[in-house]
């Protein structure tokens, strides 16, 4: 993907890989030609968004529930990188939008995304933050490529910025689900989550850079 200079922190012969490229072991990984490694750890990615959305908690005031997706996003687009990252969230979306109960409070379905009835277009109030996730992977998958995710203070930016777009997507569709005000979409769709939201973000970027770390001190898988 083109990238402005401003944003690419990598020379060029590291542009483009992510911390995902270390984890299939060598041993497997040459066993594996290098689309079975994409698609193999595209599928993981899917599945580990699907593991984080097992963690559901219902709040009061708000028809979404906080869960570990927002972290499981954030991880996996940071670790596959642009292409990649956008592949596990449109994975997991469509297993999800086929009817298998793989989104959060075990519901799956198209109409968690939309529906049409009688003639009228009816929104799911969650089905903002599905597409959000498959622009949240995008983007830090997207900087993670650029080096972003190899000090803290870029991996806590691309965070942020991922955390953002999911929001920014999120809010205004259960706006128009639910026919809230903007005042009671920010209530209801974005302020119960911002605290924990905080600790998922923090963990996530906290990893990126130990997990460099440890790359760096195996020699010769660099």
């Amino acid at each position: 993907m083109l990238a402005s200079p401003r944003f690419n922190r990598l020379p060029a012969a590291e542009r483009g890989i992510t911390i995902g490229d270390f984890l299939v072991p060598i041993r497997v990984g040459d066993r594996m030609s290098s689309r079975a490694r994409h698609v193999a750890l595209v599928i993981a990615g899917a599945l580990f968004v699907f593991l984080t959305a097992q963690i559901s908690i219902r709040l009061p005031g708000t028809p979404i529930p906080v869960t570990g997706q927002v972290f499981g996003v954030l991880l996996v687009g940071g670790a596959l990188g642009f292409r990649r990252g956008m592949l596990a969230m449109l994975l997991y979306v469509a297993i999800g939008v086929i009817g298998y109960p793989a989104f959060a409070e075990h519901k799956g379905g198209i109409q968690v995304l939309a529906t049409v009835t009688d003639g009228r277009l009816v929104l799911g109030s969650s089905g903002g933050y599905l597409v959000g996730f498959i622009v949240a992977g995008s983007l830090v998958g997207w900087l993670a490529e650029l080096g972003w995710d190899r000090h803290l203070l870029g991996a806590l930016a691309a965070m942020v910025l991922g955390d953002a777009a999911i929001y920014l997507i999120g809010v205004p569709w259960l706006m128009a689900a639910l026919n809230l005000s903007l005042a009671d979409g920010i209530a209801k769709g974005l302020v119960p989550f911002l605290l924990w939201d905080a600790v998922k973000i923090g963990l996530a970027a906290g990893l990126f850079p130990a997990a460099w770390w440890v790359v760096g001190r195996r020699p010769g898988e660099r």
